[in-house]
């Protein structure tokens, strides 16, 4: 129907129905809008009546009622109230004008007390100005008297240098020429101008500098005292610490000495080693330092210097008989690792450190001497730590750790093993061997 109807209306009719289908549209659109618009102000106004009938016209009714509930009688007291209200003001007016009238002449006076202090402070002026006159007047005077006092300052250091460079005077001479006028001192000094010609070879500062030469000379000596005295005090000094160095090496010797012996003799129960302090005279052992010390401080004599020292020296033998006492150089191998075990050992009781590391240190001993050093690594094991490198098996019996290195495709390998492997370990090593 719409396309049958489209095609019967030309074309002018069918744009001013599309004109009129759009005025629709926006007809349509502005009477929403004005709904809208209506029911908002309806809103409004119901709120508004709603004020109006809840709040303005209850506050209405009251009003009325307290404006009929106001009496006649009420109106005149609140009359009555407000006259003598009236009353008091009019009477503080009055004081207060009282007081206004009090106000301005107590001004007036002071008006005219301002005026007679105004001209006494004119006339204070005009004094202060006169003495400021006064002082500028003074000060140029004393200007002239310090430049006055500064000429005859410069005069009197010129007559002192003149004074100084006669030479020594006695000290009655600047007494006895006192009360002398200048007429009489030049006539003084003319007369000893001409007795001075007659000494005109003598020097006349071989006073001054035999008095200056007599200062420097007792200076020269205190100063040579106080470094005398300092030297001795260092000298004091430096025999106390040679004193302690001595005591402390001579205490250190004896431990190490006591100890060494001891552990040489658990190591070689057979055998006898001792320490021997070399000097520069024959060497001394532990015995016969103490006793050559104690027969020393009988007699009184010096401590010995450490100067005097020139090294340790350990005497052994492994038989036990005193007469086979050998040094160092004549020992063995194996003989010479169990004399530096012992001194280690000695040390190790004076001065413990917190471990030890030895490497292959029963090499060198037979079996009872390698039972011997692990008997002594176990008894000092409480208060350091020992690790030892070994192929045989006395060390292994009190170890708490071990340890294997094995060599395989070409590279060495740490592993922590177990007792028995390490005892298979060291039997294998020498059934190889």
């Amino acid at each position: 129907m719409d396309q049958d109807l489209n095609t019967t209306l030309s074309g002018d009719d069918q744009q001013e129905l599309i004109d009129l289908a759009e005025e629709i549209k926006e007809l349509t659109k502005e009477s929403k809008q004005a709904l809208r618009e209506r029911s908002q102000l309806e809103a409004i106004k119901n709120q508004l009546e709603n004020k109006l009938n809840n709040n303005l016209k209850k506050k209405e009714e009251r009003l009325k009622r307290e404006l009929e509930d106001i009496t006649v009688e009420d109106h005149s007291h609140h009359l009555h109230t407000m006259s003598s209200d009236l009353t008091s003001i009019e009477a503080r007016t009055e004081e207060n004008k009282d007081r206004v009238k009090d106000a301005e002449k107590t001004l007036s006076g002071l008006n005219k007390q301002q005026k007679v202090l105004q001209s006494d402070l004119e006339t204070c002026k005009a004094e202060e100005q006169e003495i400021q006159d006064k002082i500028n007047e003074d000060a140029k005077d004393l200007e002239k008297i310090s430049t006055k006092l500064s000429t005859l300052l410069k005069k009197k250091n010129e007559a002192i240098k003149k004074i100084a460079e006669l030479g020594s005077l006695p000290s009655e001479a600047f007494e006895s020429y006192q009360d002398m006028n200048s007429k009489q001192l030049f006539k003084k000094l003319e007369s000893c101008n001409a007795k001075l010609k007659n000494y005109s070879h003598v020097n006349k500062k071989a006073l001054d500098h035999f008095m200056s030469f007599s200062e420097q000379k007792e200076k020269l000596i205190a100063r040579n005292n106080e470094l005398d005295e300092g030297k001795q005090k260092i000298e004091e000094l430096i025999d106390a610490l040679d004193h302690r160095k001595y005591e402390a090496i001579h205490l250190t010797f004896k431990q190490v000495s006591k100890y060494f012996t001891t552990i040489f003799q658990k190591l070689v129960p057979q055998g006898h080693g001792i320490l021997v302090m070399k000097t520069d005279g024959p060497p001394l052992t532990d015995s016969e330092d103490q006793s050559q010390q104690t027969e020393d401080g009988e007699q009184g004599a010096e401590v010995p210097l450490i100067k005097q020292f020139s090294g340790v020296g350990i005497k052994v033998s492994f038989t036990g008989n005193q007469a086979e006492m050998r040094d160092m150089q004549q020992l063995s191998g194996g003989q010479k690792s169990l004399v530096a075990l012992a001194l280690i050992f000695a040390i190790q009781k004076c001065d413990p450190a917190p471990f030890y590391l030895f490497d292959e240190i029963d090499q060198a001993l037979d079996a009872q001497h390698r039972k011997a050093v692990a008997d002594m690594i176990y008894e000092l094991a409480g208060d350091a730590q020992f690790i030892t490198t070994t192929f045989r098996p006395e060390l292994l019996e009190h170890a708490d750790k071990f340890y294997g290195v094995m060599f395989r495709n070409k590279v060495s390998h740490i592993d922590c093993v177990l007792r028995e492997q390490a005892y298979d370990f060291v039997e294998d090593d020498q059934q190889h061997a």
